[in-house]
C-alpha cells in the first residue's frame, strides 16, 4: 500500500506517486481524498478561489492563507473524529503572480495543517506538483511552442444525498471518502 510507504504527516513532491493511485491508497485506507488541478491558476486569489472550490469551503471563506489554515484544521476538527487526508494539490502555478514566494506561504499553510494534525495523531498527507512555466506567446505549458498533454482528474465525488428524517447519513466517520471533509453545508445539515 503506498500511503504505508509515506509518513503520516507531511507535504511533499508528488514524484513518482500517480494521482489515481493515491486516490485509491486513501480509499482503501478509509481517509478523506482531495484533489485540485491549478494548472489554469495565475494569481493567488485564483489558487486559494480554486482550493475552495475544489474542497467545498464554506462561502464565507476568506480567500487568504489564515483563512486556508482554518479550514483545513479548526472546522473539520470541530465536527469530530477524522479518519486521516490525502490531500493532492496538482500543477501550482509559476507565473509573475504567483511567484516562488507565493508557492512556498501557501505551501506552509499546508505544512502548518500537517503539524496540527500530527499533533492530534491523524494522518494528513499533501502531495503537490508544480506547473512548467507557459511559452510567453503561445500559451503552452512546455515553453517551446508545443501542447502539454490532457492530465485526467480523478472521479468526481458522489452525489450528497439526505435521509427522509432530514439527518444526513454522510455525517462523521460515515461520510464518504471521495467527499470533502471541509463541505461545511454537509456538518450543518446533520447537527
Amino acid at each position: 500500500m503506498i500511503l504505508q510507504t509515506v509518513r503520516p504527516n507531511i507535504v511533499q513532491a508528488i514524484r513518482a506517486y500517480h494521482v489515481d493511485d493515491l486516490m485509491r491508497a486513501a480509499e482503501q485506507a478509509g481517509q478523506h481524498f482531495l484533489y485540485v488541478n491549478l494548472a489554469d491558476m495565475q494569481s493567488k486569489q485564483d489558487v486559494l478561489e480554486g482550493i475552495a472550490t475544489a474542497f467545498m469551503f464554506p462561502a464565507h471563506f476568506g480567500k487568504n492563507l489564515d483563512a486556508l489554515y482554518d479550514c483545513l484544521t479548526d472546522l473539520v476538527h470541530k465536527a469530530g473524529p477524522q479518519p486521516g487526508f490525502v490531500v493532492v494539490l496538482e500543477q501550482l502555478p509559476d507565473s509573475p503572480r504567483f511567484d516562488r514566494e507565493a508557492r512556498e506561504q501557501l505551501l506552509d499553510a499546508f505544512r502548518d495543517a500537517a503539524d496540527f494534525w500530527a499533533d492530534r495523531r491523524i494522518p494528513f498527507r499533501c502531495f503537490y506538483s508544480f506547473a512548467v512555466s507557459r511559452g510567453q506567446d503561445s500559451g503552452a505549458w512546455d515553453g517551446k511552442g508545443g501542447e502539454a498533454a490532457p492530465i485526467a482528474a480523478p472521479a468526481k465525488p458522489a452525489a450528497k444525498v439526505a435521509s427522509k428524517n432530514g439527518v444526513n447519513p454522510n455525517f462523521g466517520m460515515n461520510m464518504p471518502m471521495m467527499s470533502s471533509a471541509f463541505d461545511t453545508a454537509m456538518w450543518l445539515n446533520a447537527a
